[in-house]
């Protein structure tokens, strides 16, 4: 009985673990090592994919970014007096500014028509003010914004509505 649990102990010192693992049904190690490699590359795989879509959407972002730039450049250009400056018309009268770009719809010198231009803004969900110059003209300004990107595509909306006249400009507050 001694020589066999002897000889039993040999073969297991021997052999080693991968002999015990595959007589339990367990992986040996060379199997182990081959499925932490496959885990590795499919890890592997899943962040390259993830790279490729965040280099794929930046882009989109820049080519995008471009695109609205061109259509700036090229809306500027083309309207005649497309930004005017307060000092263009006179200077502000009693009117503070607070923001740097408004979108003025309609300059009247008579304060009810600007009141009524002011309250037809108001209906079609576009808040806004009166500015008064002093050259005695009372501006309805809507989408007070400080920056140009923001506020040139709105006011290609405002230009397209039937409610606002399309010579639709841009008061710069410099």
């Amino acid at each position: 009985m001694k020589r066999t649990l002897i000889l039993v102990i040999a073969v297991l010192a021997i052999s080693g673990c991968d002999f015990v693992r595959t007589i339990a049904g367990r992986p040996t190690s060379a199997q182990v090592e081959k499925i932490r490699i496959e885990r590795m590359q499919a890890e592997e795989a899943a962040h390259q994919a993830r790279l490729d879509s965040m280099r794929q959407v930046q882009k989109q972002m820049a080519d995008s970014l471009a695109a609205l730039e061109a259509f700036l450049l090229d809306s500027l250009s083309q309207a005649k007096n497309a930004i005017r400056t307060p000092s263009n018309l006179g200077g502000l009268g009693s009117s503070e500014l607070t923001a740097k770009y408004y979108i003025v719809v309609g300059a009247f010198r008579d304060i009810n028509n600007a009141m009524r231009m002011q309250k037809t803004s108001v209906d079609a969900g576009y808040p806004a003010q009166i500015i008064s110059f002093r050259n005695g003209l009372n501006a309805v300004a809507i989408c007070p914004s400080n920056s140009l990107t923001e506020i040139i595509p709105i006011l290609k909306t405002v230009r397209s509505k039937d409610v606002f006249t399309k010579d639709a400009w841009l008061l710069e507050n410099k």
